[in-house]
């Protein structure tokens, strides 16, 4: 499955999700919206927000850090 972050530096939650999905030993690809205009439009398109963090995996969305939700996705 792939897995995407959206991120900004000044997110305050995004560490938090990053260090989640590190200590899970999950592969991930963390995008800076900042830094990438197109992905920042992808996400909004998909969420309908601005606000990070974001994890996109497979064709699941969490918005936020929802750890309950992350782990849900990660053991199907």
């Amino acid at each position: 499955m792939k897995i995407k972050v959206y991120t900004t530096p000044t997110c305050a939650f995004c560490p938090a999700v990053k260090k989640f999905l590190d200590e899970k030993g999950v592969d991930y690809e963390e995008i800076d919206i900042t830094q990438d205009e197109k992905e920042a439009e992808e996400m909004k398109e998909k969420t309908g927000q601005m606000g990070v963090p974001v994890t996109m995996m497979g064709e699941e969305i969490v918005i936020g850090y929802d750890k309950g939700k992350l782990e849900k996705l990660l053991e199907e």
